[in-house]
């Protein structure tokens, strides 16, 4: 099978954020960036898959300079190559960065695509299920488990309340990834010593696509506002108890 994966460099989960002086971004400077999480997910889908049946796995994924140290991590663990499409996406919305994605993808002709379900910085759960959509193929999200069949694949998708569905589809198609399905490895010392052998191609972005203007505009984001408030539950005992229960279940969602 030869499968591509989609991958996002994000902000390492623990960062204390600052918004930039325009108040449209996180100030960067001081940042360190990590591979998404549910990427990470999707990356390790695909080299069980490969380890089972053959072919390869090639990582890719669109972003500044920094990306790259992200995309070799990949091929350390144990991607045979990777595609880095080089472009600034501050103002890029999910759209944009899907067709950026797709004209990487279309000349390789892969089997199978995955991507992580969503990201963790901005957390839309668009990109993947766009990316399809241009390509023309089947997919489905929240998947937990693939199979390789005779006629294509078979997935475990995640549904609510503890309910999983299993589904058949024909390949080409492109999956998006849940967190948790498998145990995610580590790159080893003989890894990293590989993978500064392995092929690494950088596009410019510009060269072979114009990055349309969003369809979706950010116009601010701020930081959580903390604040306190004391209600007086009044009533008997047995009416305030009942009142809290129900507060705690409608307005804090605990229960």
């Amino acid at each position: 099978m030869k499968i591509i994966v989609a991958i996002k460099q994000v902000p390492e989960r623990d960062a204390q954020l600052r918004i930039d002086a325009q108040a449209r971004s996180i100030d960067e400077a001081d940042l360190q960036f990590v591979l998404n999480e549910s990427d990470a997910y999707a990356l390790e889908e695909a080299l069980q898959l490969k380890e089972k049946h053959g072919g390869e796995v090639i990582v890719l994924s669109a972003g500044p300079e920094r990306v790259a140290a992200t995309l070799r991590e990949a091929l350390a663990k144990g991607a045979d190559r990777a595609i880095h499409i080089e472009a600034g996406l501050q103002n890029a919305d999910a759209l944009a960065v899907a067709h950026l994605l797709t004209a990487a993808i279309r000349p390789e002709n892969p089997d199978l695509i995955l991507t992580g379900l969503q990201s963790e910085d901005l957390g839309l759960g668009q990109t993947g299920v766009i990316l399809a959509e241009l390509l023309g193929l089947p997919h489905a999200t929240l998947i937990l488990h693939v199979e390789k069949t005779e006629t294509g694949l078979s997935v475990k998708r995640e549904l609510e309340e503890g309910w999983f569905q299993q589904i058949e589809l024909p390949t080409p198609a492109l999956l998006t990834i849940q967190s948790g399905g498998n145990k995610l490895r580590y790159a080893t010392l003989m890894g990293i010593k590989r993978a500064k052998s392995k092929e690494f191609r950088a596009l410019k972005a510009a060269d072979f696509l114009a990055i349309d203007a969003p369809t979706v505009v950010l116009d601010q984001i701020t930081l959580p506002k903390k604040q306190k408030s004391t209600q007086i539950l009044t009533g008997s005992p047995k009416e305030a108890a009942a009142a809290l229960i129900e507060k705690l279940k409608s307005e804090a969602h605990v229960l």
